[in-house]
C-alpha cells in the first residue's frame, strides 16, 4: 500500500472478500473449509487494513484521535451487533441464509468504497518492501495482549451467559450502546490531551471490568462488566493505534497500520484458542480471569516502554 496506493487494495480486497463470504454455501467438506477460510482470511486482511490506512490518510492530524475513534467504533460496533445478528437469522432461517446476507453486506461494503477520493501518492521509488514497521512493534504487542481479552470476550461471553441462564445480548447490546457514547469523547481526549492520558485508565478500567465479569451471578454484573469493558477497550484500541501512527514513519502508515492489524487479528484468534483451553481444565470465571491478566501485560508494556518511545518522539518534533 505504502509503495502503489491505497485504492487497488481496497477495490480487491473487498469484492474478493464479498466473493469468499458468497461461496461458503457450496461448502462440502473440512477441506474445502480450510481452503475457504486461509483465502478470505487474505482477503480480510488485505481489506480491513486498507481501510484503515484510506481513513488515515483523510483524517486531520490534529483531529486523528477523533477520527480514528469514529472509524474503530463503526467496526466493533459492528462486531457486537453482528453476533446477534446471525444467530437470530440462523435460527428463523438457515446457514444458507446467513451467508447471503453477509455477501450482500459485503458488497454494499465495496459498492461505498468505488467512488471515495483516497488521497495518497503512490511511492513508486521505494525498491524494498518491509513486512512490519519496526517502530510500532511494542504498540503491537500491547495491542495484541489487549485483544487475547477482546477475543476471550466474543468467543465465550455466550456461553458464559447461558451457564448463569442471562441472554447474552445483554451483554453485547450494553456493550454497543456504551461504545456509540464513549468513542468520540475518547478521541477528542485523545487529540487535547495525548494517548497515554486515555490509555493507562482505560486499560485499568478494561481490567476492572474482566474481574467484574469473572465475579457475575447474574444480569446486574453481566450489564455493569458490558459498559466497563466498552469504556475500556473502547477508549484504549483507537488511542494506541494512535500512538502507533505517530511512531510510524510518514511513509510507512500502511505498514504500521498492517502490523497492528496483524497483532489484533492474532490477539482474537490465539487468545479464543488459549482460552478455550483454559475453559476445558478450569471454568469460565477463570477464563475470564486470565484475560484481565492479558491486559495487564499490555498495559505493562504501554507504561515502561510505549510511553518512553512517544516522549521522545514528542521531543523530536518539539525540537
Amino acid at each position: 500500500m505504502d509503495r502503489f496506493g491505497r485504492r487497488p487494495f481496497v477495490f480487491w480486497g473487498m469484492l474478493l472478500f464479498a466473493v469468499m463470504m458468497f461461496l461458503y454455501n457450496w461448502v462440502g467438506g473440512i477441506l474445502v473449509l480450510l481452503g475457504l477460510r486461509v483465502i478470505q482470511g487474505m482477503t480480510w486482511a488485505i481489506s480491513t487494513t486498507s481501510t484503515m490506512t484510506a481513513v488515515t490518510d483523510m483524517i486531520p492530524i490534529k483531529r486523528r484521535g477523533e477520527g480514528i475513534a469514529w472509524y474503530s467504533m463503526s467496526m466493533t460496533f459492528a462486531m457486537a451487533v453482528g453476533p446477534i445478528w446471525g444467530i437470530w437469522v440462523v435460527q428463523e432461517e438457515s446457514f444458507r441464509a446467513l451467508f447471503l446476507c453477509a455477501a450482500a453486506l459485503s458488497a454494499i461494503a465495496w459498492l461505498l468504497t468505488i467512488k471515495i477520493s483516497m488521497p495518497f501518492r503512490p511511492q513508486s521509488s521505494v525498491k524494498r518492501i518491509d513486512l512490519f514497521e519496526k517502530p510500532v512493534l511494542p504498540v503491537a504487542a500491547s495491542v495484541f495482549f489487549l485483544f487475547v481479552a477482546y477475543g476471550g470476550i466474543t468467543t465465550f461471553v455466550p456461553l458464559f451467559s447461558d451457564s448463569i441462564k442471562v441472554n447474552s445480548g445483554v451483554f453485547f447490546l450494553t456493550y454497543a450502546a456504551t461504545l456509540a457514547l464513549i468513542r468520540p469523547i475518547a478521541g477528542k481526549i485523545t487529540d487535547r490531551y495525548g494517548e497515554t492520558f486515555i490509555i493507562l485508565p482505560s486499560l485499568v478500567i478494561t481490567v476492572a471490568a474482566l474481574i467484574m465479569l469473572s465475579l457475575s451471578t447474574g444480569s446486574l454484573g453481566i450489564l455493569l462488566s458490558a459498559m466497563l469493558f466498552s469504556i475500556g477497550f473502547g477508549s484504549a484500541q483507537p488511542a494506541l493505534q494512535v500512538a502507533a501512527i505517530r511512531l510510524a514513519r510518514i511513509d510507512r502508515i500502511g505498514a504500521a497500520n498492517a502490523t497492528l492489524s496483524t497483532a489484533s487479528d492474532l490477539g482474537i484468534g490465539l487468545g479464543a484458542i488459549i482460552l478455550g483451553q483454559v475453559s476445558q481444565f478450569m471454568s469460565y470465571r477463570t477464563l475470564f480471569t486470565v484475560s484481565a491478566v492479558s491486559v495487564v501485560l499490555s498495559f505493562l508494556i504501554f507504561t515502561f516502554v510505549i510511553r518512553r518511545l512517544l516522549l521522545k518522539a514528542t521531543s523530536a518534533n518539539y525540537s
